[in-house]
């Protein structure tokens, strides 16, 4: 697979699901081998050197797909190892009516708790296919289930939960908070399914749900669970296409080009980005269009096409200049300058404009909410490094692991700050260098 490194294999996660271990697996397929006419000297060290990275030879492939009854015509055309059975998503192939969100919302209820896929789950066409459906699905409403009473002012405090949560999340991250966010989600979806609501009550549930639900797969993203946030988002554009609200749709499709952009899968983010502005509405405000061309911006940038990069960044600040304060909406109440300077830092950056790039990052860093001034530390302390200044590169990733030591929770912002860590190794004599480097090692791997 392109990008970086799988944080759990497919295979581990497989053998996991049918409670194999290596050595057990290792006898499976020796003796699946030898009914097949395929001898295999496969054992315990294998399977781990699979697991770690090595692609088993044609023979123990196709041992493994007829053990597992995957057709090999399938194994030859996605090729190690994306035909292994192991990507399915219940929220992809539910249709896109009431009944089928809510059986999506059921089932992250049901399972979303673990993320035992630590590699990305929704890639290529299946991901392709899920941002074609959200453009065309219909916002039709079933009857309401037999239940309690929901009644608006139920409604309202949840809402006012999902505020307060949402608040929460910036100064302290996601990782501390998860657990609420997906209790919360639990909620929402038990009164989906099994409450009484007028149409109006309906549709802000709906609402509610897609808030939430884009909310906790924030939250697992900013964890490390990569895969888990996925599901999330994919029952947040569902309850947000169920209730009509097709600017928020967008909004989560472009964050999910987030997820793939990080794992090499560039060209996909700039594909689902252009799907959001192509079908999002045509009165959304210059405030929430300059959001969406910020994100085509980062995900042109990313993808190297540094020249268009530059066309939508100006487009996002042009529009950001023309924005009222009063256009804000509950769900990009965040967005603001720090966002746009920080998306702003990494395009210059990766165009070479440096100096430009670490302006636009400082004041980035000082003008964001705690958990995202860790998070872009390392951004700033890159940006410097770039520039020379080892010394201000080093104060930069300091304040960061600062954070974390003190008050801040996010996976996310130690895995940035490892990967600058690892651009510092070649000047590892550099005493100041070697004090950062032991200061990160100490750090919790949960920070």
């Amino acid at each position: 697979m392109p990008g970086e490194p799988l944080a759990v294999h497919p295979l581990s996660f497989l053998r996991q699901m049918r409670g194999w271990g290596k050595a057990e697996f290792a006898r499976l397929m020796q003796a699946h081998g030898r009914s097949l006419g395929i001898p295999l000297a496969t054992n315990r060290t294998t399977v781990w050197k699979w697991e770690q990275g090595q692609e088993p030879d044609a023979d123990a492939q196709r041992v493994l797909a007829d053990l597992l009854r995957v057709p090999y015509e399938q194994v030859r055309e996605e090729g190690w190892p994306r035909w292994l059975p192991v990507w399915e998503v219940t929220g992809l192939a539910a249709p896109w009516t009431e009944a089928g969100t809510v059986e999506a919302l059921s089932e992250l209820v049901g399972s979303g708790r673990m993320d035992r896929r630590g590699f990305l789950t929704i890639t290529g066409a299946a991901l392709t296919s899920l941002a074609a459906s959200w453009v065309d699905a219909p916002s039709a409403f079933a009857s309401a289930l037999n239940g309690d009473q929901v009644t608006d002012a139920m409604v309202s405090t949840i809402e006012q939960r999902i505020s307060t949560l949402r608040s929460l999340d910036d100064q302290l991250g996601g990782a501390r908070l998860l657990e609420q966010a997906r209790g919360d989600l639990a909620l929402v979806t038990g009164l989906l399914s099994a409450g009484r609501y007028t149409d109006k009550v309906r549709v802000r549930l709906y609402a509610l749900a897609a808030r939430v639900s884009h909310l906790t797969g924030w939250m697992a993203y900013d964890a490390g669970l990569r895969s888990a946030g996925q599901r999330y988002y994919v029952g947040a554009l569902r309850s947000a296409r169920t209730s009509g609200d097709n600017a928020f749709g967008a909004f989560i499709l472009a964050e999910m080009g987030v997820h793939v952009s990080e794992a090499g899968r560039t060209a996909e983010r700039v594909d689902l980005i252009s799907t959001a502005i192509d079908n999002a509405p045509r009165t959304l405000s210059p405030y929430t269009q300059s959001f969406l061309y910020l994100h085509k911006a980062e995900a042109l940038s990313h993808d190297g096409d540094h020249r268009k990069a530059g066309t939508a960044l100006n487009r996002a600040v042009s529009l950001w200049e023309r924005h009222a304060a009063e256009e804000k909406t509950d769900w990009l109440d965040w967005f603001g300058e720090a966002q746009l300077k920080s998306t702003e830092g990494k395009v210059l950056l990766r165009s070479g404009q440096v100096e430009r790039a670490t302006g636009s990052l400082e004041t980035s860093v000082k003008s964001a909410a705690p958990r995202d001034k860790a998070v872009r530390s390392s951004r700033l302390a890159e940006a410097r490094l770039a520039g020379g200044d080892l010394e201000g590169a080093l104060d930069a990733a300091n304040y960061g692991a600062g954070l974390l030591e003190n008050s801040v929770s996010s996976v996310r912002a130690l895995d940035r700050l490892k990967e600058f860590s690892a651009r510092l190794e070649p000047r590892n004599s550099v005493p100041a260098v070697r004090e950062f480097r032991e200061r990160l090692q100490a750090l919790p791997m949960a920070a």
